[in-house]
């Protein structure tokens, strides 16, 4: 007899962190999802990635933030792979390469290896940008249908980190941490996450969220 596999347990919080729900055209005519709705969660960026951090969590958030923006009816659902994604640094610099990958999951916005579409319908390709001029933004969400736009910037230091945690991490790094320290940095970094996406879930502080004049 094979033994079971493991199976997947993330922390508990990811449950309380708020869904995005999208409309999704290509998944309605591919019969994929009923209606075309999808429901994205904190867990599907962090599957994306392969880890939770607070560069995740936060472009989940400013994701969530901006498409309320430019959804804002109480039964307008942002209509996923209709929206252009600006980014304005360089795909290599930093975390920007990671911050866009949630931003196309969540959007459908892709770069020159995205999906050609359709017969001309439910194209994909060519709706991430990078290096773009932007105002005051990090990044600039565009609606395909009607031009209105939003700017983003998070702001990450609204949830500073527990000041151990630099310590505790640096200590796993070179292979020195107890177990207890171990558990300690784990617990720590993911608690900082868990602030982010639950405790300033509304926070208007922490995306900052500026119109783009047409």
């Amino acid at each position: 007899m094979t033994s079971a596999l493991p199976t997947q347990t993330f922390p508990a919080f990811f449950a309380d962190a708020p869904a995005i729900l999208v409309r999704d055209a290509l998944s309605a005519f591919l019969g994929a999802a009923e209606g075309g709705i999808v429901e994205y969660r904190y867990a599907d960026a962090v599957r994306l990635a392969g880890h939770s951090c607070p560069t995740v969590a936060g472009a989940f958030m400013m994701t969530r933030a901006a498409l309320r923006a430019l959804y804002p009816g109480p039964r307008e659902l942002p209509e996923r792979g209709e929206i252009r994604v600006d980014c304005r640094d360089a795909r290599d610099a930093g975390v920007t390469g990671v911050i866009a990958a949630v931003l196309g999951l969540l959007t459908g916005a892709a770069g020159d290896g995205g999906f050609r579409g359709l017969a001309g319908r439910f194209v994909r390709r060519d709706r991430l940008f990078f290096e773009q001029p932007l105002a005051r933004g990090d990044v600039r969400f565009t609606r395909l249908d009607d031009g209105r736009a939003v700017e983003t910037a998070t702001r990450l230091d609204r949830v500073p980190g527990d000041s151990r945690t630099s310590w505790a991490m640096s200590r796993c790094l070179v292979g020195q941490a107890t177990p207890e320290e171990t558990a300690l940095f784990r617990h720590l970094w993911q608690d900082r996450v868990r602030r982010i996406l639950v405790e300033h879930a509304d926070d208007p502080d922490l995306v900052e969220i500026i119109p783009v004049s047409r």
